[in-house]
């Protein structure tokens, strides 16, 4: 699928790029937005100077969201690394010259996180990191914003949102009733958590802008 980044969009990443230094980009919304799909589309239109880290490599092993008693809450802020994910952004943030980054990415298909999954050259000028709770005012996630150069909330509409959604759980293996079930008790009071601090990022992306 080939996604056109609208020209008003085109113009931030420009401007993003002309500084001569590593810039971090975090698309932030709610589960489903489209985040990935963006963050995609970006690294198509430039190829050479974008890298993508998704925030949801810093997901909790799924033992571990068992022993805690999580699991039935899988995708909420505390089911993250969080903290793991600040150290990653910090390094992100002043490259050494001679230093890869391996940041970890999350596998659908085993529902768990993969370390050193992403190799991050210092070269890389511009890192587009996606994941729900960029914004979030809960510490230690409330560190987050600060460590990025400028945040996109990626604004879609709500039943396209929860459509895209479903399916999604349904594609990897979910039931019907056990997707919208998951949307509607796990899913949904995290988007509303998060389209609580929308007014927090810089700019709304919108594919129709």
């Amino acid at each position: 699928m080939d996604l056109k980044i609208p020209a008003l969009y085109q113009q931030r990443i420009a401007h993003l790029l002309s500084s001569g230094e590593r810039r971090i980009l975090g698309l932030v919304g709610a589960p489903g937005a489209g985040k990935s799909t963006l963050a995609h589309a970006l690294a198509m239109q430039w190829p050479q100077d974008i890298q993508i880290v998704p925030m949801d490599g810093f997901h909790l092993a799924n033992v571990e969201l068992e022993r805690l008693n999580r699991k039935s809450r899988k995708g909420a802020p505390d089911t993250f690394d969080a903290f793991g994910f600040i150290a990653l952004l910090k390094r992100l943030r002043i490259p050494a010259a001679d230093e890869v980054v391996y940041a970890p990415c999350y596998e659908r298909s085993l529902e768990e996180g993969v370390a050193g999954a992403i190799a991050v050259k210092p070269s890389t000028p511009l890192i587009v990191v996606e994941g729900n709770y960029l914004l979030f005012s809960d510490s230690p996630w409330n560190q987050v914003q600060a460590l990025l150069d400028e945040t996109w909330f990626v604004d879609v509409p709500q039943d396209l949102r929860v459509g895209r959604l479903t399916q999604r759980h349904q594609q990897f293996g979910r039931s019907a009733q056990d997707a919208a079930d998951w949307v509607k008790h796990t899913d949904e009071p995290n988007a509303r958590r998060i389209e609580a601090e929308r007014a927090k990022a810089d700019v709304m992306f919108r594919w129709d802008a």
